[in-house]
């Protein structure tokens, strides 16, 4: 599981994990049944207080995102349809509100960001395609 913190940016440090396991679940790179790196395996690895971690399997768990099997670890659930849905708007929503934020601060008319976003997401595409 490749994941970076920033603990420049304010956000705690568990939600910050919490936050790449659902990028990771949704966008397929985790997938359901596949088990997650053990708490302190990742705590080591982030090199961060496995409560940390602890806690944010723990909060991913309430969310039916993981599941724990008794003396084995914790697993990727399965992802209701809907749920998934409800996942992809929790992330973009995340990554628009920090895009809208800047554009606003740089002065930027919602046509100007609107435009930019559509550029972007046109490059982003094509490469991506590529990659494929």
């Amino acid at each position: 599981m490749l994941m970076e913190l920033d603990h420049h940016s304010g956000v705690p440090v568990y939600r910050q994990i919490m936050e790449q396991i659902r990028h990771l679940i949704t966008t397929g790179r985790l997938g359901a049944g596949e088990q997650v790196e053990a708490v302190r395996d990742l705590a080591h690895r982030l090199r961060v207080n496995p409560m940390t971690v602890s806690k944010a399997y723990g909060y991913l768990e309430a969310e039916g995102l993981l599941e724990r099997r008794r003396g084995v670890g914790l697993f990727v659930a399965r992802i209701k349809g809907d749920m998934q849905e409800v996942l992809k708007e929790q992330i973009l929503s995340l990554g628009m509100e920090k895009a809208v934020r800047s554009a606003v601060q740089l002065g930027l008319s919602e046509g100007e960001a609107v435009e930019f976003f559509r550029k972007e997401f046109c490059e982003y595409s094509r490469k991506y395609a590529r990659q494929r």
